[in-house]
Parts: structure tokens; C-alpha cells; sequence
């Protein structure tokens, strides 16, 4: 009876949190409307499959729609990739050939009509009884944790390959927000992982682990959308994406290799040099603190794909990281200014670029080995 206790109240707490966090999603003013549609969708999809305590305490029996209740799990691990696309792309759009996501949830369904959904009530009882010598059931396990799996790597890729364009031609500090959502998917690997185990044991000689395995999941789903709407309400700005058309320096390299046009006389790269340095000294671009390699291009009028191929591939720097050098070097020109003995740290990161304290710190001790504090302290 307190395991049922303490699953009612969990279930309660999780599912409030879940739909009101949906509700601010949904209803909130940004720019970011499908991204936010897409994450309320998944909460809603995670709220249904976590009532399955209250649902079986209000209906008696197994039904369809019980059935059809527990089978939604299918479409949580697609929404979830697809709101990752719309959070790393700014030109993301849905598409009709985004409904072949549906395809699991589908199947699930149609192997279970024959002797499910199609039969009269007792013979439902018998299926349920009988679940663990079900091959429909073990199928649709099967098929739910191949499905996790081959998304739980899709979205590993899109976040790898989103922050090394990201790296590639912006210089702001939205580069957290990817660093946050690599952070996001791995707790939710860790938590779809646990209820693989649940599962597992669901099929074995040992079911009462696998409820009591139930509970703690619950608990831990709880605390992810704590933390997931705390973080949401601290940083509203923190998702700022990139455009999908960009292309990695290492696929730009490839396809002119194929062609046979990547030959850039020395001359030519010298004079683009010369002009990008000169650039950077004159005008001081890099104070922009949501520089992007756009602007650099305008700025010197050399086209964008040329100008990434001379920082990323010829200089071998992320220009998140070239443009960040030129940061510091003005940062510690500050520090080292006795007649600025009095300007805080704070007041400097803002004055050269930057406009987050950790990733100023972070750059500052990479390219000196020092924080920014400590190097004043030795000059």
C-alpha cells in the first residue's frame, strides 16, 4: 500500500510539473515557437506514459485505449530528436517527411490488432495475464529500445556536428546552449537506460524489482524537468541556432578536392591574411559579442566559404577560438594597464567581446594558463 502511496504522489507532483511547464511553452512570447511546441509535445508524450499509475486506478481491466496509452512511449525519443533539429537550426521547419518518425508507433500498434485491439474483453484479460509469452509484446520491447537507441546516437550526431559549425563561423557564447543539451541528453540516456534494466527485469522471475525500479524512475523524471524549467526561466536566451545551410570546412575541403580547386597560390593567401589581420587590428570586430564569420566576410569582402577555409583549414583555428584570441590579447592589454587598476574583471570581459564570465574564464586561462585574476596578480 505505501509503494502504491508513493507512486500516486510522484505520479501527481511529475505530471503537474510536466503540463504546467507545457502550458508555459505553448503559451510563452519567443521567436522559438516550433522549438517550444516540440519540447511542450514531448512533455505531454512523457506525462501520458508517467500516468499509467492513476490511469490504472481510474479504469478497471485492460482497454484499447490503455493499450493505445502505454504504445504513445513510441513517439517521445522521435519528438525529442526532432525538438534537438529545431533548437540547433534556425531555419527548421517540419516537413512531411518527418511523419516516417511515426512509423514505430504504428507498427506497434498494427501487430497488436489481430489479438488485441480486435478481441472481446476476456480475451484481453488473457493477453495481459499472459504478457511475458506474448511475441507481440517482446517485439514491441524490442522494437522501442532499437528505436531508442539508433535516436539516442541521430541526436549525439546532430549536436556534434551543430557544434563544430557553430565553432566554425560564430563567436558568441551561445555555444553553452549546446553544451547544455549534450548535458540534457546524456542524463535522458541515463534515464531511458534505467528503464531498459526495468524492462528487463519486467520479463524475469523477478517483476517486484522492476515497480520498485518504476518508482525511482519517476523520481528522477521529476527532478530533469526541475531542472530542465529552471533552466528554461535563467536563460530564456539560451538557445540561439545556426543555419543549417553552412557546411563543415572538412566536407568544404572534400568537395574541392573532388573538383580539383582547392589550389590557393601563397600570394593569395598571404594577401587574405594580410587583410583579415589588418581588419581585426583596425576596426576591432571582435568586440561584437555575437560576431559571426558573416560579418568578418562583408567587412573585408572576401566570401564566406573563403574566409572559413583560411581560418579553420589554412590557420587551423575554429574561428570561435581566433576570434576569442583577439578577446584575450585586449583583456590582458587591460590587465596589464596600470591606469586600469581599478576596472573589475567583470567590466573588462564585457569591454573586450564577451558576455558570460565562465566562458570568458575558460578562454582566458586556456590561452594563458591563467584565470584573469591570477594574471593580474602577476604582472
Amino acid at each position: 500500500m505505501e509503494k502504491i502511496n508513493l507512486l500516486i504522489i510522484v505520479t501527481v507532483i511529475s505530471l503537474f510539473i510536466s503540463l504546467f511547464l507545457a502550458f508555459f511553452l505553448v503559451t510563452v512570447k519567443t521567436n522559438h515557437k516550433i522549438s517550444n511546441y516540440l519540447f511542450a509535445t514531448f512533455l505531454l508524450l512523457t506525462a501520458i506514459d508517467t500516468s499509467q499509475t492513476l490511469f490504472n486506478l481510474m479504469v478497471d481491466g485492460p482497454s484499447n485505449f490503455g493499450m493505445l496509452r502505454g504504445l504513445f512511449a513510441f513517439l517521445q525519443i522521435p519528438v525529442f530528436y526532432l525538438y534537438v533539429l529545431s533548437v540547433c537550426y534556425s531555419d527548421f521547419k517540419l516537413k512531411p517527411k518527418y511523419i516516417l518518425h511515426l512509423l514505430p508507433f504504428l507498427i506497434a500498434n498494427a501487430i497488436l490488432i489481430p489479438r488485441f485491439y480486435a478481441v472481446d474483453d476476456a480475451s484481453k484479460i488473457n493477453f495481459i495475464k499472459n504478457y511475458q509469452n506474448m511475441v507481440e509484446i517482446q517485439f514491441n520491447h524490442i522494437l522501442i529500445h532499437v528505436q531508442l537507441i539508433v535516436y539516442i546516437i541521430a541526436v549525439f550526431m546532430v549536436l556534434r556536428k551543430a557544434k563544430k559549425l557553430y565553432l566554425e563561423n560564430y563567436a558568441g557564447t551561445s555555444i553553452s546552449s549546446y553544451n547544455w543539451l549534450f548535458q540534457f541528453t546524456v542524463v535522458l540516456t541515463i534515464l531511458y537506460s534505467v528503464a531498459l534494466l526495468k524492462n528487463i527485469f519486467k520479463f524475469s522471475d523477478y517483476p517486484y524489482i522492476s515497480e520498485w525500479i518504476k518508482i525511482g524512475l519517476l523520481v528522477f523524471q521529476l527532478f530533469i524537468i526541475c531542472w530542465y524549467l529552471l533552466k528554461a526561466l535563467n536563460n530564456p536566451s539560451l538557445f540561439r541556432n545556426i543555419d543549417s545551410r553552412l557546411k563543415l570546412v572538412s566536407d568544404i575541403v572534400l568537395e574541392e578536392k573532388n573538383k580539383k580547386q582547392l589550389v590557393v597560390s601563397e600570394k593569395e593567401y598571404n594577401e587574405d591574411l594580410l587583410k583579415l589581420q589588418q581588419y581585426m587590428d583596425e576596426e576591432k570586430p571582435f568586440l561584437d559579442p555575437s560576431l559571426t564569420i558573416q560579418d568578418i566576410s562583408k567587412g573585408i569582402a572576401i566570401p564566406v566559404r573563403d574566409l572559413s577555409l583560411l581560418i579553420n583549414h589554412k590557420l587551423d583555428q575554429h574561428f570561435y577560438d581566433f576570434i576569442n584570441t583577439y578577446r584575450i590579447e585586449s583583456a590582458m592589454d587591460i590587465l596589464k594597464d596600470v591606469t586600469k587598476s581599478k576596472v573589475t574583471v567583470l567590466e573588462i570581459l564585457y569591454d573586450v567581446g564577451f558576455n558570460s564570465k565562465s566562458s570568458f574564464n575558460t578562454a582566458f586561462k586556456k590561452h594563458t594558463g591563467f584565470t584573469p585574476t591570477d594574471y593580474r596578480k602577476t604582472l
